[in-house]
């Protein structure tokens, strides 16, 4: 029987391809250092597991679509701290930020059309792109310049007639590039004046180490029409399993088109909407204690990393992740090997390799996105793993 051409032109996510390998390999008792995915091992805050504690209906019933009203208004509180007023009903609650992004390509995109994201960018882009029938039009960035992609020449360049959006991750999933001020207006700037929708993912909104204010698209008047926000609680509070996000526009046009996702899906789960609730109401003095552990973890990598004969990574501004290209042939040939071939007194590690986070055929082959989500003695002995096994696949290959 036919499937879906959409569907078949997608490719597993690099953060999760190989973990039938990486439990194959547990299984023989080899250890796995998990640099694959941001699943950071802060402790998820004690609010969050009271809140569902206290939570005593007698009947656990679906919850509005539009999201219950405790959420909506600790979000809306959230917000206002950072000087963005926001009403109920420019706020959909979603099953992770991965539901508010297929929400916003099956809103606003169709088939044929293009979106204009700099490369390299998170792959799961690629797939709901994809499924709704458009294409990622890319722009190319280079690590030696900080991956910056604020240039109007390089974007207005991309546009044609398929255009509908521009994507941008602020700060940037895999490359840790933080837009400043300026450069996120710019991008508002270009957008507004093509009549394109841009999409900011701020999910990791609180993890800059330059000394940053806490910034959001939002907070710039004018692009009401033009702006819709990706949020979520994942990696701000260490709630990925909690899988709250948020939909966030003050395009009414948009919102109500989005609520018939919503209401075919019914409800984002009532429980985690409730302990996400708590969650928006803790002090920002929390974050403070994060971001410095953050911080050291990754001055800890990039110092191993750039340890390596033959890596090349750069410094990263914001969120937990490092691009760096290995000395190595082909990443994903290499992370195959290490959990199948290669241990070091009995550990291994797991990377998400590069090429998916590339739009552009070729780039990334050799390139691999590392997660500093773990602490720091984990992460010097996994860079020490993987300095190993280059030096030994390179010896055999």
């Amino acid at each position: 029987m036919k499937l879906s051409s959409k569907m078949e032109r997608c490719g597993l996510s690099p953060m999760r391809k190989f973990n039938p390998y990486a439990a194959a390999a547990a299984e023989r008792g080899i250890k796995i250092y998990h640099l694959n995915i941001g699943q950071p091992d802060i402790k998820t805050p004690d609010i969050f597991y009271k809140a569902i504690s206290d939570f005593h209906d007698p009947v656990l019933s679906y919850a509005p679509s539009g999201g219950i009203p405790v959420l909506l208004d600790a979000v809306r509180s959230y917000y206002k701290r950072i000087g963005v007023e926001l009403e109920r009903s420019q706020i959909l609650p979603t099953t992770g930020g991965s539901e508010a992004l297929q929400m916003i390509m099956a809103t606003i995109l169709d088939d044929g059309d293009e979106i204009i994201i700099p490369e390299p960018f998170y792959p799961n882009y690629h797939t709901s792109v994809t499924l709704a029938g458009a294409t990622i039009h890319p722009i190319p960035t280079n690590p030696k310049e900080g991956y910056s992609y604020a240039d109007r020449k390089a974007v207005e360049g991309a546009i044609n007639e398929h255009t509908r959006a521009i994507m941008i991750t602020n700060p940037g999933n895999p490359t840790g590039a933080v837009l400043s001020r300026d450069e996120l207006k710019l991008m508002l700037d270009i957008a507004k004046e093509h009549e394109l929708f841009i999409i900011c993912d701020e999910v990791y909104r609180e993890f800059t180490y330059g000394g940053e204010p806490l910034m959001s698209a939002l907070q710039f008047e004018g692009y009401e029409d033009n702006v819709i926000v990706i949020d979520s609680v994942s990696k701000r509070f260490s709630a990925c399993g909690a899988r709250v996000g948020m939909l966030i526009s003050k395009n009414k046009e948009l919102m109500a088109q989005a609520m018939k996702w919503c209401q075919c899906r019914l409800c984002s789960a009532t429980v985690d909407q409730i302990g996400a609730a708590a969650l928006y109401t803790l002090d920002p003095s929390y974050f403070d204690e994060a971001r410095e552990e953050y911080r050291h973890r990754r001055d800890t990598m990039v110092s191993k990393l750039k340890a390596i004969p033959g890596v090349e990574c750069e410094t990263p501004k914001g969120a937990f992740y490092i691009m760096a290209a290995l000395p190595v042939d082909d990443a994903d040939k290499f992370q195959m090997w290490l959990l199948n071939e290669f241990n070091d007194n009995g550990d291994t590690v797991l990377f998400a390799c590069g090429e998916p986070f590339y739009a552009t055929p070729g780039k990334g082959k050799n390139e691999v996105r590392l997660a500093y989500t773990i602490n720091c003695d984990d992460i010097s002995r996994a860079i020490d793993i993987l300095a190993k096994g280059i030096e030994e696949y390179n010896k055999l290959h």
